[in-house]
């Protein structure tokens, strides 16, 4: 455990950029993370000890599909070449969950934390991402949902006992020593016609929305970047420097 607690947290924006270099950039956030808690753990004196700092990254990536360590290869309904057509580009990754996409108009949150700056619990952790989600699309005029058994945050219209539930933002995440990888996706104005090559997170009986589906309206990134910042700080009972 942290002898110094640190409750602040670096917020990094790197618009645009391909998932492979953000993919690099979280994992030497994570290697330096790693590097300081193994230096304390040398050190007797906790007073000596270095602090670990906190990241929230934000971007949008250029059109890609991910598939989580145990999720299954088939629910990609393209092949490669196909993919490539497309300009979809594809990696198999760490994180948990299975498949989903992201692409331009929707934003990817990495937050790259030493959960033992706040607690440690990772069901609580993804807990209050997903709160997040949930207070940044009220602002929206939009109802987020969970849903038992299922990570991420969902639309339900429950007058319409016909209609299926629509994830607006898919999750997963990765823990190691506590430091957290990967984070969640916030549908926004993306084209959701790339989910459709795709069964998002193996559940082939659920849709996919956005802010702008649920509100018809083209909606500020900058201005939903904002919501997310506070919206974490707040559950996180942290402080951004």
């Amino acid at each position: 455990m942290n002898s110094v607690l640190n409750p602040s947290i670096i917020i990094k924006d790197f618009h645009k950029i391909s998932y492979k270099r953000a993919w690099d950039i979280q994992l030497k956030h994570q290697a330096y993370l790693m590097e300081i808690k193994l230096a304390n753990r040398l050190l007797d004196a906790p007073s000596k000890h270095q602090i670990t700092p906190n990241y929230l990254l934000f971007c949008e990536h250029n059109p890609v599909y991910t598939l989580g360590k145990n999720g299954k290869i088939q629910n990609v309904l393209l092949n490669e070449e196909e993919l490539a057509k497309k300009g979809i580009e594809f990696y198999h990754i760490e994180r948990g969950g299975d498949v989903t996409y992201h692409g331009p108009g929707q934003l990817t949150v990495y937050p790259i934390l030493d959960l033992e700056n706040f607690f440690t619990d990772l069901h609580l952790y993804l807990r209050k991402l997903e709160n997040v989600v949930k207070k940044v699309i009220a602002h929206y005029g939009i109802k987020g949902e969970l849903i038992e058994g299922l990570t991420g945050v969902w639309i339900i219209d429950h007058d319409k006992p016909n209609s299926r539930p629509r994830k607006i933002a898919a999750m997963g995440v990765k823990c190691s020593r506590w430091i957290t990888l990967h984070g969640f996706a916030l549908n926004i104005n993306n084209d959701l016609n790339y989910f459709k090559e795709i069964i998002p997170c193996n559940i082939p009986d659920k849709e996919v929305t956005s802010i702008q589906k649920e509100t018809n309206q083209k909606i500020d990134l900058e201005e939903t970047k904002l919501l997310i910042c506070n919206a974490f700080l707040e559950e996180f009972g942290a402080v951004r420097v």
